[in-house]
Protein backbone atom coordinates (compact mmCIF):
# COMPACT_ATOMS: atom_id res chain seq x y z
CA UNK A 1 0.00 0.00 0.00
CA UNK A 2 1.70 3.51 -0.88
CA UNK A 3 2.03 6.04 1.42
CA UNK A 4 -1.04 8.36 0.16
CA UNK A 5 -3.20 5.41 0.17
CA UNK A 6 -2.40 4.44 4.07
CA UNK A 7 -2.58 7.91 4.93
CA UNK A 8 -5.99 8.66 3.43
CA UNK A 9 -7.06 4.82 5.15
CA UNK A 10 -6.28 6.65 8.69
CA UNK A 11 -8.53 9.81 8.24
CA UNK A 12 -11.08 7.78 7.02
CA UNK A 13 -10.76 5.81 9.30
CA UNK A 14 -10.57 8.82 12.12
CA UNK A 15 -13.62 10.56 9.96
CA UNK A 16 -16.19 7.10 11.22
CA UNK A 17 -15.15 7.91 15.30
CA UNK A 18 -16.31 11.43 15.32
CA UNK A 19 -19.27 12.00 16.99
CA UNK A 20 -20.56 15.20 16.28
CA UNK A 21 -19.91 14.76 12.77
CA UNK A 22 -22.18 11.91 12.70
CA UNK A 23 -24.73 14.17 14.26
CA UNK A 24 -24.69 17.15 11.78
CA UNK A 25 -25.17 14.50 8.86
CA UNK A 26 -28.09 12.92 10.48
CA UNK A 27 -29.48 16.54 10.95
CA UNK A 28 -28.80 17.51 7.18
CA UNK A 29 -30.36 13.61 5.61
CA UNK A 30 -33.16 14.21 8.29
CA UNK A 31 -34.25 17.64 6.37
CA UNK A 32 -33.88 15.34 3.57
CA UNK A 33 -36.20 13.31 4.57
CA UNK A 34 -38.42 16.26 5.92
CA UNK A 35 -38.19 17.99 2.62
CA UNK A 36 -38.76 15.06 0.32
CA UNK A 37 -42.03 14.06 1.79
CA UNK A 38 -43.72 17.35 1.98
CA UNK A 39 -42.44 17.90 -1.85
CA UNK A 40 -44.11 13.79 -3.12
CA UNK A 41 -47.18 15.41 -2.40
CA UNK A 42 -47.13 18.64 -4.62
CA UNK A 43 -45.31 16.35 -7.32
CA UNK A 44 -48.05 13.49 -6.92
CA UNK A 45 -50.75 16.05 -7.68
CA UNK A 46 -48.77 17.23 -10.70
CA UNK A 47 -48.16 14.32 -12.11
CA UNK A 48 -51.49 13.62 -12.08
CA UNK A 49 -52.94 16.40 -13.87
CA UNK A 50 -50.75 15.59 -16.52
CA UNK A 51 -52.40 16.79 -19.93
CA UNK A 52 -52.42 14.64 -22.62
CA UNK A 53 -49.74 16.70 -24.84
CA UNK A 54 -47.57 16.09 -21.82
CA UNK A 55 -47.50 18.79 -19.74
CA UNK A 56 -47.35 19.47 -16.21
CA UNK A 57 -47.62 22.41 -13.71
CA UNK A 58 -45.41 22.04 -10.79
CA UNK A 59 -45.95 25.44 -9.58
CA UNK A 60 -49.06 27.75 -10.57
CA UNK A 61 -49.84 28.83 -13.61
CA UNK A 62 -46.61 27.84 -15.13
CA UNK A 63 -47.41 24.73 -17.43
CA UNK A 64 -44.05 22.43 -19.08
CA UNK A 65 -43.12 19.66 -20.47
CA UNK A 66 -43.57 16.82 -18.38
CA UNK A 67 -40.46 14.69 -18.52
CA UNK A 68 -37.66 17.37 -18.37
CA UNK A 69 -39.63 18.94 -15.10
CA UNK A 70 -39.55 16.31 -13.60
CA UNK A 71 -36.12 15.11 -14.03
CA UNK A 72 -34.74 18.61 -12.98
CA UNK A 73 -37.29 19.15 -9.78
CA UNK A 74 -35.19 15.11 -8.92
CA UNK A 75 -32.05 17.30 -9.13
CA UNK A 76 -33.52 20.22 -7.55
CA UNK A 77 -34.81 18.65 -4.87
CA UNK A 78 -30.95 17.08 -4.18
CA UNK A 79 -29.49 20.27 -4.69
CA UNK A 80 -31.62 22.53 -1.91
CA UNK A 81 -29.01 20.25 0.43
CA UNK A 82 -25.94 22.07 -0.88
CA UNK A 83 -26.51 25.19 1.41
CA UNK A 84 -26.01 22.92 4.19
CA UNK A 85 -22.62 21.16 2.84
CA UNK A 86 -20.45 23.37 3.93
CA UNK A 87 -21.58 23.70 7.54
CA UNK A 88 -21.19 19.44 7.08
CA UNK A 89 -17.99 19.88 5.59
CA UNK A 90 -16.49 22.51 8.25
CA UNK A 91 -17.32 20.59 11.01
CA UNK A 92 -15.37 17.88 9.32
CA UNK A 93 -12.44 20.15 9.41
CA UNK A 94 -13.15 21.57 12.59
CA UNK A 95 -11.41 18.85 14.74
CA UNK A 96 -7.98 19.19 12.51
CA UNK A 97 -8.06 23.23 13.12
CA UNK A 98 -8.17 22.90 16.83
CA UNK A 99 -5.90 21.84 19.50
CA UNK A 100 -2.90 20.43 18.53
CA UNK A 101 -4.58 17.93 15.96
CA UNK A 102 -2.31 18.92 12.99
CA UNK A 103 0.82 18.41 14.94
CA UNK A 104 -0.09 15.33 15.88
CA UNK A 105 -0.92 14.50 12.42
CA UNK A 106 2.17 15.14 11.22
CA UNK A 107 4.15 13.24 13.67
CA UNK A 108 2.80 10.18 11.37
CA UNK A 109 2.91 11.75 8.09
CA UNK A 110 5.68 14.20 7.92
CA UNK A 111 5.71 15.13 4.37
CA UNK A 112 2.52 18.44 4.50
CA UNK A 113 1.89 17.79 0.97
CA UNK A 114 1.04 13.93 1.32
CA UNK A 115 -1.34 15.08 4.83
CA UNK A 116 -3.07 17.84 3.07
CA UNK A 117 -4.31 15.40 0.20
CA UNK A 118 -4.98 12.63 2.09
CA UNK A 119 -7.15 14.99 4.27
CA UNK A 120 -8.78 16.41 1.30
CA UNK A 121 -9.04 13.06 -0.48
CA UNK A 122 -10.94 11.51 2.69
CA UNK A 123 -13.17 14.38 3.41
CA UNK A 124 -14.03 14.15 -0.57
CA UNK A 125 -14.86 10.43 0.15
CA UNK A 126 -16.79 11.25 2.97
CA UNK A 127 -18.80 13.77 1.43
CA UNK A 128 -19.67 12.06 -1.80
CA UNK A 129 -21.44 8.94 0.59
CA UNK A 130 -23.26 11.97 2.53
CA UNK A 131 -24.23 13.45 -1.30
CA UNK A 132 -24.73 9.83 -2.53
CA UNK A 133 -27.56 9.16 0.42
CA UNK A 134 -29.24 12.67 0.17
CA UNK A 135 -29.49 11.59 -3.96
CA UNK A 136 -31.30 8.20 -2.75
CA UNK A 137 -33.45 10.21 -0.89
CA UNK A 138 -34.20 12.32 -3.31
CA UNK A 139 -35.43 9.71 -5.82
CA UNK A 140 -36.95 7.41 -3.29
CA UNK A 141 -39.54 10.50 -2.85
CA UNK A 142 -39.71 11.30 -6.54
CA UNK A 143 -40.44 7.31 -7.37
CA UNK A 144 -43.33 7.43 -5.08
CA UNK A 145 -44.52 10.50 -6.80
CA UNK A 146 -44.49 9.06 -10.77
CA UNK A 147 -44.43 5.52 -9.87
CA UNK A 148 -48.16 5.51 -11.94
CA UNK A 149 -47.20 7.45 -14.74
CA UNK A 150 -43.27 6.63 -15.58
CA UNK A 151 -41.67 4.08 -13.22
CA UNK A 152 -38.40 4.06 -15.32
CA UNK A 153 -37.65 8.13 -14.84
CA UNK A 154 -35.15 7.26 -12.23
CA UNK A 155 -33.13 5.33 -14.53
CA UNK A 156 -33.50 7.19 -17.42
CA UNK A 157 -30.38 9.36 -19.26
CA UNK A 158 -31.20 12.61 -17.72
CA UNK A 159 -32.16 11.65 -14.46
CA UNK A 160 -28.64 9.28 -14.45
CA UNK A 161 -26.64 12.19 -15.68
CA UNK A 162 -28.38 14.90 -13.19
CA UNK A 163 -27.71 13.12 -10.17
CA UNK A 164 -24.08 12.41 -11.05
CA UNK A 165 -23.65 15.95 -11.68
CA UNK A 166 -25.13 16.37 -7.69
CA UNK A 167 -22.49 14.61 -6.88
CA UNK A 168 -19.47 16.15 -8.37
CA UNK A 169 -21.18 19.48 -7.35
CA UNK A 170 -21.44 18.65 -3.59
CA UNK A 171 -18.03 17.27 -3.72
CA UNK A 172 -15.92 19.80 -5.29
CA UNK A 173 -17.73 22.73 -3.56
CA UNK A 174 -17.32 20.91 0.00
CA UNK A 175 -13.71 20.09 -0.77
CA UNK A 176 -13.61 23.85 -1.08
CA UNK A 177 -15.19 24.83 2.33
CA UNK A 178 -12.54 21.76 3.60
CA UNK A 179 -9.63 23.78 1.82
CA UNK A 180 -11.11 26.88 3.18
CA UNK A 181 -11.25 25.60 7.06
CA UNK A 182 -7.57 24.03 6.88
CA UNK A 183 -6.08 27.58 5.64
CA UNK A 184 -7.73 29.71 7.58
CA UNK A 185 -8.04 26.91 11.13
CA UNK A 186 -11.26 28.54 12.28
CA UNK A 187 -14.44 26.58 12.18
CA UNK A 188 -17.15 29.39 12.07
CA UNK A 189 -14.59 31.81 9.87
CA UNK A 190 -15.17 28.77 7.38
CA UNK A 191 -18.86 28.51 7.37
CA UNK A 192 -19.35 32.24 7.26
CA UNK A 193 -16.71 32.32 4.22
CA UNK A 194 -19.21 29.36 2.47
CA UNK A 195 -22.23 30.85 3.33
CA UNK A 196 -21.23 34.53 2.31
CA UNK A 197 -20.30 32.75 -1.42
CA UNK A 198 -23.88 31.09 -1.14
CA UNK A 199 -25.68 34.21 -0.10
CA UNK A 200 -24.12 35.98 -3.37
CA UNK A 201 -26.37 33.63 -5.52
CA UNK A 202 -28.89 33.72 -3.69
CA UNK A 203 -29.88 37.23 -3.31
CA UNK A 204 -29.07 37.74 -6.77
CA UNK A 205 -26.66 40.79 -6.18
CA UNK A 206 -24.93 40.04 -9.39
CA UNK A 207 -28.42 39.65 -11.68
CA UNK A 208 -27.20 42.22 -13.88
CA UNK A 209 -23.57 40.49 -14.06
CA UNK A 210 -24.24 37.49 -15.59
CA UNK A 211 -20.22 36.45 -16.23
CA UNK A 212 -19.70 37.11 -12.48
CA UNK A 213 -22.09 36.07 -11.21
CA UNK A 214 -21.05 32.55 -12.80
CA UNK A 215 -17.95 32.48 -11.39
CA UNK A 216 -19.51 31.93 -7.90
CA UNK A 217 -19.67 28.38 -6.69
CA UNK A 218 -23.55 27.96 -6.18
CA UNK A 219 -24.10 29.67 -9.39
CA UNK A 220 -22.57 26.98 -10.83
CA UNK A 221 -23.96 24.30 -9.23
CA UNK A 222 -27.20 25.92 -10.85
CA UNK A 223 -25.62 26.27 -14.10
CA UNK A 224 -24.21 22.47 -14.10
CA UNK A 225 -27.66 21.25 -13.01
CA UNK A 226 -30.82 23.25 -13.95
CA UNK A 227 -32.45 23.62 -17.29
CA UNK A 228 -31.64 26.22 -19.15
CA UNK A 229 -35.31 25.91 -20.74
CA UNK A 230 -36.80 26.45 -17.29
CA UNK A 231 -34.76 28.40 -15.49
CA UNK A 232 -32.69 31.45 -16.15
CA UNK A 233 -28.50 30.85 -16.09
CA UNK A 234 -25.82 32.62 -16.30
CA UNK A 235 -23.35 29.96 -17.83
CA UNK A 236 -23.35 26.37 -19.80
CA UNK A 237 -22.44 23.14 -17.73
CA UNK A 238 -18.69 22.78 -18.96
CA UNK A 239 -18.32 26.01 -18.05
CA UNK A 240 -19.66 25.69 -14.48
CA UNK A 241 -18.17 22.28 -13.93
CA UNK A 242 -14.58 24.57 -14.83
CA UNK A 243 -15.73 26.98 -12.34
CA UNK A 244 -16.04 24.49 -9.47
CA UNK A 245 -12.85 22.60 -10.87
CA UNK A 246 -10.86 25.79 -9.94
CA UNK A 247 -12.60 27.01 -6.75
CA UNK A 248 -11.57 23.42 -5.19
CA UNK A 249 -7.94 23.68 -6.64
CA UNK A 250 -7.20 27.39 -5.89
CA UNK A 251 -8.74 26.73 -2.36
CA UNK A 252 -6.39 23.46 -1.88
CA UNK A 253 -3.10 25.39 -3.06
CA UNK A 254 -3.73 28.10 -0.72
CA UNK A 255 -4.55 25.81 2.43
CA UNK A 256 -1.23 24.01 1.48
CA UNK A 257 0.92 27.16 1.37
CA UNK A 258 -0.88 28.10 4.51
CA UNK A 259 0.11 24.38 6.12
CA UNK A 260 3.41 24.71 4.76
CA UNK A 261 4.39 27.98 6.26
CA UNK A 262 2.89 27.95 9.39
CA UNK A 263 3.04 25.87 12.59
CA UNK A 264 1.37 23.00 12.77
CA UNK A 265 -0.67 23.36 16.17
Amino acid sequence: MSALAAATRAELSKIRTWRRLWLVTGLVLGLQLLVGAQAMGLYAEAVAGITPDGRIEIFAGVREPAYPAMTEALVASSLQMSIFLPVLTAVLAGREVRGRQLGLCLLAVPRRGRLLTAKILAAAAYLLATALLIAAISSVFTHLAVRDWDPGLLVSAGALRGQAEFLAFAVLLGVTTYAIAVAVRRTLVAILAALALITVTMTQVLAGRPGLDALFPLSAGRNLLLNPAATELTAGPWHALLVLVGWALVTSLIAGVSLARRDAR
